[in-house]
């Protein structure tokens, strides 16, 4: 199996003295746009997530669309909790299992979190990778995903994409 962790694309600044629920922030157009691009161009390579599970917040689901419209076959967008900041990975992982035999599976979410759930699946405790906005890695499992069983295939930002 293949999981993809994406961190949300750049999304509207937050600020507090519009009164914004941090929730509720949206992905800016030319954060949209550029995420699009990146990826098309790691479609090119062979990404195809069949499943798409998304933090509930804006930015996040927002990103998950994207992914969605471009992929072939218009992978379904599922919201899930699990993934909200603070996210928890046994009960991630859990609906990640129910979603076998697909191959390919995304999950999107926010910094911290994404640095940590790759780190952790690809055995490395304490610490954690760093996902600039938009990064999408990908990491391999020889069956369904175990903590510290995962080997990092590749990780890219738009920057490494040229997008």
């Amino acid at each position: 199996m293949i999981l993809y962790i994406i961190r949300h694309a750049w999304a509207a600044p937050y600020d507090e003295s519009t009164g914004l629920d941090d929730a509720l922030r949206p992905l800016t157009s030319e954060g949209r746009e550029r995420f699009a691009r990146m990826v098309q161009t790691l479609i090119a390579r062979g990404f195809s997530p069949q499943i798409i599970a998304s933090s509930p917040l804006v930015r996040c689901r927002q990103t998950a669309e994207v992914v969605a419209e471009e992929v072939q076959g218009k992978p379904e967008v599922v919201l899930r909790d699990e993934l909200a900041p603070g996210s928890d990975l046994a009960a991630i992982l859990k609906w990640t299992f129910k979603q076998a035999p697909r191959e390919e599976i995304a999950w999107v979410g926010h910094m911290p979190d994404v640095s940590y759930l790759a780190g952790a699946l690809i055995g490395e405790t304490g610490g954690g990778i760093d996902f600039g906005k938009g990064a999408v890695a990908a990491i391999r499992f020889d069956d369904l995903p175990q903590l510290g069983q995962g080997e990092l295939r590749w990780l890219v930002t738009a920057k490494m994409l040229g997008c």
